[in-house]
């Protein structure tokens, strides 16, 4: 089999490391005119943009009269979420409740992020603990399966927990810090396949799990984008992509505003995704994800190319402690460093490797796309 030649965007950052990418006859990859084809016409960050948002506001509080809150919102302590709390709160006038899921794995500045926002907005915090047991168990199921994407049971937990509560109390809308302004380009399925493929996850589980799965939150593609957002009525708004967000500004306003702390990278919030990706994705099987993120923020004018190629000639982990974070991670499963290594040396596989619902996704993008409910994707 020949070996695809290196090519990397004249436009971006993304690579030939995405083995499905493809390139123009100018160099432009197919991420890149993705985004000016299928996004930015429709993207409005404007006036329009307000005006659209305004209405959505106003039908969130409708339904959230004489109620305790009238929305709730996925917070991480990340800068995306962190944002949109200040936004929901300040510029919109919502009363929305703050849900956190505890996973075992938040660092200490997302643990102090979440609460000087909550505190100084005046917002009531509701925070679900998953059991660290299956949770720990699950992760090292995926550890031992040989897959790049390591983050879904963490992932998985994240929005199957709020999709389960909003159902329970009967909360019909969900805000999350979804955008394009910071995510216009996503990462391809093979470096992180749909964390929400459940049939996957009980797959990896079952190979290679030890204990069974009793209180670990799942849910699936059809029954949270079809069941809960048609029949149940739960919509999932993301109030970012209606207003002008800048990534380096928001932070500045975070800091000087609440003292909210920065991170070395997007994500890392998370002390295992800041593994993850900082170092087993690149390190495992070459995987980049700041291409992904520099990219994003190249075509929203946030980033030079030439600042973004500077950046990514040096490693994306820090040689001077990742020994550390290794012993964390490792000590934190309850393993050895050696038996972390293994892992970390084992042969590669992919999602193609274990049952999925890839058809249903497949088919599912396409759909979403041709109603024009979903601009970006994976593919």
């Amino acid at each position: 089999m020949n070996q695809r030649t290196y090519q990397i965007c004249t436009n971006c950052v993304m690579d030939t490391t995405d083995t499905k990418i493809t390139f123009d006859d100018k160099g432009v990859c197919d991420h890149c005119n993705r985004f000016y084809k299928n996004i930015l016409p429709n993207w409005h960050t404007d006036e329009k943009g307000w005006e659209s948002l305004q209405k959505i506001v106003k039908k969130i509080e409708k339904e959230g009269e004489e109620k305790d809150f009238d929305c709730i919102m996925g917070m991480s302590g990340g800068i995306d979420s962190s944002y949109l709390t200040y936004i929901a709160k300040e510029k919109l006038g919502l009363r929305p409740l703050v849900f956190h899921v505890d996973a075992g794995w938040d660092s200490q500045e997302a643990v102090n992020n979440i609460e000087v926002l909550v505190d100084k907005l005046d917002l009531d915090l509701y925070t679900e603990v998953i059991d660290w047991e299956e949770m720990r168990d699950l992760q090292l199921a995926f550890f031992k399966s040989g897959v790049p994407h390591i983050d879904t049971p963490q992932d998985h937990a994240f929005f199957a927990m709020m999709y389960k509560f909003a159902e329970r109390h009967k909360v019909r809308y969900i805000l999350t810090g979804a955008n394009y302004s910071t995510e216009c380009i996503r990462n391809p399925i093979e470096w992180m396949y749909y964390q929400s493929d459940s049939i996957q996850i009980k797959d990896i589980h079952k190979q290679f799990g030890t204990r069974p799965l009793v209180t670990f939150p799942l849910t699936t593609i059809l029954r949270h984008k079809v069941y809960l957002r048609y029949i149940k009525g739960i919509k999932v708004i993301t109030p970012l992509n209606y207003i002008s967000y800048r990534k380096a500004e928001a932070m500045q306003l975070l800091a000087e505003k609440f003292g909210w702390q920065t991170y070395p990278q997007k994500h890392f919030e998370s002390r295992f995704t800041k593994f993850y990706e900082g170092y087993w994705l690149f390190k495992k099987f070459g995987y980049d994800t700041r291409k992904v993120q520099y990219s994003s923020l190249i075509l929203t004018d946030q980033m030079s190319r030439e600042e973004a190629l500077e950046k990514l000639s040096h490693s994306p982990y820090d040689e001077d402690s990742i020994k550390q974070e290794f012993e964390y991670v490792a000590t934190k499963l309850g393993i050895s460093v050696e038996e972390l290594q293994v892992y970390m040396d084992s042969p590669h596989k992919s999602y193609k490797d274990y049952k999925s619902q890839q058809n249903i996704y497949m088919v599912g993008a396409k759909l979403m796309k041709l109603f024009g409910l979903e601009l970006g994707g994976k593919r």
